[in-house]
């Protein structure tokens, strides 16, 4: 799907996830013959998106999109490490994928246990360090209870496209207008994703 702006590519993402809240899903062709295209003539997404883990935000099915269609990075807490901004800069510089597209959800678990506090057991401790920043931040603007863990959420959603910033390949492509970068948030019920634009 070469050549499309990342306003194209967004475009595409909010009829995918329209389709897919109102249970009108597209045909996509999973044939043989496109799986073999796929494996001849490489792939071609039309944007990456960095989300969490969890078992019920799968982006290819949120956004109604095929094989080929998304670059996806998935991680607990949608947090990125080194290896993480690694994929994005693979898909961004030699994929040349024009829109990013960071993606949290309500009631993320990884959010709710760096809320929670205490121990965390093994290499789970390093992703609720990720998130604690967050935490506080969204403590100091005075958020407590439930409302805490999602304006939480929310902070860790910026403080990932802040990170993805970072990246000199990401930062180059932005500066020509070759990247777009959007933060969003999904909703589990409704299945609706809202773009923070």
């Amino acid at each position: 799907m070469g050549g499309i702006s990342g306003k194209e590519a967004l475009q595409l993402l909010l009829e995918g996830n329209k389709r897919f809240t109102e249970g009108n899903l597209a045909v996509k062709d999973t044939s043989a013959a496109r799986r073999e295209n796929l494996s001849t003539n490489g792939q071609k997404p039309f944007a990456i998106v960095v989300t969490c883990s969890d078992s019920r935000v799968p982006p290819e099915l949120i956004f109604d999109q095929a094989l080929g269609d998304i670059f996806v990075i998935r991680t607990a807490g949608n947090v990125v490490d080194e290896i993480a901004i690694g994929s994005v800069e693979y898909a961004v510089e030699h994929l040349e994928v024009p829109l990013l597209v960071v993606m949290g959800h309500e009631k993320c678990g990884a959010v709710t246990a760096a809320v929670e506090g205490g121990e965390a057991p093994g290499s789970i401790s390093a992703i609720v360090k990720k998130i604690t920043p967050s935490v506080q931040k969204a403590k100091g603007s005075g958020f407590t209870g439930s409302a805490l863990c999602e304006a939480a959420c929310m902070e860790n959603i910026g403080a990932t496209v802040a990170d993805l910033i970072k990246s000199p390949i990401v930062k180059h492509f932005v500066k020509d207008d070759k990247l777009k970068v959007v933060a969003a948030k999904y909703l589990l019920e409704s299945g609706e994703v809202r773009f923070c634009l």
